[in-house]
C-alpha cells in the first residue's frame, strides 16, 4: 500500500535520487517515466530540480509553466491545477521553476516543512482525481529540503547509478541519507532499486564498477543497464525523450527493458503483501 493512502493503494511513489550529480538521474526520469506511459502505465513525474531539466527535455517550455511544483509546495495549489500533459500519451508532469531555489528559506519556519509535496500527493488522492499508476519524482542532487520532500512523500528510492569509481563514493553518503529520512521522515522508505548508467562495455572500469555493485547490493541492482548513448544525450535537446526521438537506439530499448522491470518488481511486491 502506497504511503499515501491508509485506504486503498495509491500510486508507487519513487524519488529518484542521487547526491553526486551527472549520474543521468533526470534522463532516468524522463525516459522511465516515458517508457512506463508507453506500457501502458499512467505516470506523473514531479521536478523537484530548480534547473528544470525535467521539464525542459519533455517539452515543456518555461512561458507555459503556469503553476509549477514551487506553487504546489509553497503555497497549497492543488496536484490537478500542476500537472500537465506531454506529448506521452498517459504521461504529465509538475514542471519546475527557478524560485525552488529560495524554498528552503522560504518555508524555514513552514509547519509540515518536510511534508508540503506528500501532502499535496495525498490531498490529490482524497478529492478523487483521477489516480495515477506511478508518481516519478526527480530530485536535486543535494540534501536539502527539496530532497526530503521527495523522500517523504516516497514509497521507495531509485537510485541511478554511474558506471564511474566516483559514483560509488556518492552511493554511501545516499545510503546515509535514506536511512536518516526512514528514522526521522518516512520509516516505510525503502530502496527500489539501482540502475546502472553511463555503461561503457568498452571500458574495463564500467564492468569493474557493475560487478562491484551487484555483489554489494544483489538483487536491488537492475538487470537492465543503460549504456553511452549519443541519441540518449540528444533528445533532451529537442525536449523530447529518447523513446520519442529514437524508439531504437539502445539507450530507448535499455529504459523500456527497465520499465518492464519496475513493473514486474511490483507486482511481484504486491502479490508478496498480499
Amino acid at each position: 500500500m502506497s504511503v499515501l493512502s491508509e485506504t486503498k493503494p495509491g500510486p508507487r511513489v519513487l524519488a529518484v535520487s542521487n547526491q553526486k550529480g551527472g549520474v543521468g538521474k533526470t534522463t532516468t526520469a524522463i525516459n522511465l517515466g516515458t517508457a512506463l506511459a508507453a506500457i501502458g502505465e499512467k505516470v506523473l513525474i514531479v521536478d523537484m530540480d530548480p534547473q528544470g531539466n525535467a521539464s525542459t527535455g519533455l517539452g515543456v517550455s518555461r512561458e507555459t509553466r503556469r503553476v509549477t511544483i514551487y506553487d504546489v509546495v509553497t503555497d497549497g495549489r492543488a496536484v490537478a491545477e500542476a500537472a500537465v500533459e506531454t506529448a506521452v500519451p498517459g504521461l504529465h508532469i509538475i514542471p519546475s521553476d527557478p524560485d525552488m531555489s529560495g524554498v528552503e528559506i522560504e518555508l524555514s519556519q513552514a509547519d509540515r516543512r518536510s511534508f508540503r509535496l506528500r501532502d499535496a500527493l495525498l490531498a490529490h488522492g482524497r478529492v478523487g482525481q483521477t489516480q495515477y499508476d506511478y508518481v516519478l519524482i526527480d530530485c536535486p542532487p543535494s540534501l536539502n529540503l527539496l530532497t526530503l520532500n521527495a523522500m517523504a512523500a516516497a514509497d521507495a528510492v531509485l537510485v541511478p547509478l554511474q558506471c564511474e569509481f566516483f559514483a560509488l563514493e556518492g552511493l554511501t553518503q545516499l545510503m546515509k541519507t535514506i536511512e536518516m529520512v526512514r528514522q526521522s521522515l518516512n520509516p516505510r522508505l525503502e530502496i527500489q532499486g539501482l540502475v546502472l548508467t553511463m555503461y561503457d562495455k568498452r571500458n574495463a572500469l564500467s564492468g569493474q564498477v557493475a560487478n562491484d555493485v551487484r555483489a554489494h547490493f544483489g538483487d536491488k541492482v537492475y538487470d537492465a543497464v543503460i549504456p553511452r548513448n549519443v541519441r540518449v544525450s540528444e533528445a533532451p535537446s529537442f525536449g523530447k525523450p529518447a523513446l520519442i526521438y529514437d524508439l531504437k537506439c539502445a539507450g530507448s530499448q535499455a529504459y523500456l527493458k527497465l520499465a518492464r522491470e519496475v513493473v514486474k518488481r511490483e507486482r511481484s511486491r504486491r502479490l508478496a503483501a498480499a
